[in-house]
C-alpha cells in the first residue's frame, strides 16, 4: 500500500554516461521530494543485459554525488530482482492475459508489410497479434522445445477485466483517459530476460510505494498500459508528472544516442557543478 508520504523515484539505465538531459530529470524528481518533506529513490533499471554495463552503474553514483544530490537506501537494481518480475508475469499468465509470442522481428515486419493500413502508435508499428489465438498446447510444446519467445499482453482479455475507463492523474495535464490500444499487446518478457520495461517499472513502483513518478515527457505514452498492468494486478497508481524536456541549444533534447555531452566530460572541463545546477535549475518546470 502506497503511503501518504511523498516518494519518488530517478531510475537512470546504465548504458552510458549521465547527460544533461538525466540531470535535469534527477533534479526535477529530487527537489519535489525536498518540497514535500519526502523521499527521493535511486533505481538502476539494468534489465538490457547486452548494454548495460556494471561501470556505468558506478558512474552514476559518482555523477549523481558531484551534483549534491542524496537518496534512500538501498538502490534496487532491477537484475538482482528478476524473481520479483517472474513471479508477476506468472500472475498475468494465470489470469490470461498473456500469451506466448514466437514472432521474429522480421516476421512482425512481413505481417506489417502485407497490411499498408497496420495501425502505428508513439513507438511505431502496433503488433498485429500474429501469435495472440495460436493453439495453447502447440505453443506450450514450443516452449518446452525450448523455442525463444516472448510474453505478451492480449490487451482485449485484459481490458475484458478491468474495463475500457481506466484513468490516472497528471500533474501537468489533469486527468487522462487510457488509450492502452496506441502501444496494443506490449511484450511483458522475454525467454532470455524474464520481464519488460512495462512490466519491472510497475512492480517496482508500487514495491518502493512511489507515490509520484517524475519522468520525462517522452515517457507519457507509456502511461497509458501503465495503468491497465496496475489494475490488473491490483496496484495502486500514481500521480504523474512528465516533466519537459531539456534540450540544446538547436532544440534538440539530449540523449545517449546522440553522443551528448556527458556530466563526466563537464566535469573533466572543470564545470563547477553549483554553476551547472544554477543552469539546470533555470530551466526546471514546477
Amino acid at each position: 500500500m502506497v503511503s501518504n508520504k511523498f516518494v519518488t523515484r530517478f531510475a537512470p539505465s546504465p548504458t552510458g554516461r549521465l547527460h544533461l538531459g538525466h540531470a535535469f530529470s534527477a533534479l526535477v524528481a529530487f527537489k519535489q521530494a525536498q518540497a514535500a518533506g519526502g523521499q527521493f529513490l535511486l533505481r538502476i533499471e539494468d534489465i538490457d543485459r547486452g548494454r548495460c554495463r556494471a561501470e556505468f552503474i558506478d558512474a552514476i553514483y559518482e555523477d549523481l554525488a558531484w551534483l549534491g544530490l542524496t537518496w534512500g537506501m538501498p538502490v534496487r537494481v532491477q537484475s538482482e530482482h528478476f524473481a520479483d518480475y517472474q513471479t508477476t508475469l506468472e500472475t498475468l499468465i494465470d489470469k490470461g492475459v498473456a500469451y506466448p509470442c514466437f514472432c521474429t522481428r522480421k516476421d512482425i515486419q512481413k505481417e506489417i508489410k502485407r497490411a499498408p493500413s497496420a495501425p502505428h502508435g508513439p513507438e511505431g508499428a502496433i503488433y498485429p497479434g500474429t501469435c495472440r489465438d495460436a493453439d495453447k498446447t502447440a505453443a506450450n510444446a514450443r516452449i518446452d522445445a525450448g523455442e525463444a519467445h516472448a510474453w505478451r499482453l492480449n490487451l482485449d482479455a485484459a481490458l475484458a477485466i478491468t474495463g475500457r475507463n481506466l484513468t490516472w492523474n497528471d500533474k501537468k495535464r489533469g486527468i487522462i483517459s487510457a488509450e492502452p490500444h496506441i502501444l496494443g499487446d506490449v511484450v511483458l518478457a522475454r525467454k532470455d530476460t524474464p520481464t519488460s520495461y512495462h512490466l519491472s517499472v510497475v512492480c517496482d513502483d508500487a514495491l518502493q510505494n512511489i507515490t509520484h513518478v517524475v519522468r520525462g515527457e517522452d515517457l507519457f505514452h507509456t502511461t497509458h498500459i501503465h495503468v491497465v498492468l496496475q489494475k490488473l494486478l491490483g496496484l495502486p497508481t500514481p500521480l504523474y508528472h512528465h516533466h519537459k524536456l531539456l534540450t540544446d541549444s538547436n532544440g534538440k533534447r539530449f540523449a545517449k544516442r546522440d553522443k551528448s555531452a556527458t556530466l563526466a566530460q563537464l566535469r573533466a572541463d572543470g564545470i563547477d557543478p553549483k554553476t551547472l545546477l544554477a543552469f539546470i535549475m533555470d530551466e526546471t518546470d514546477s
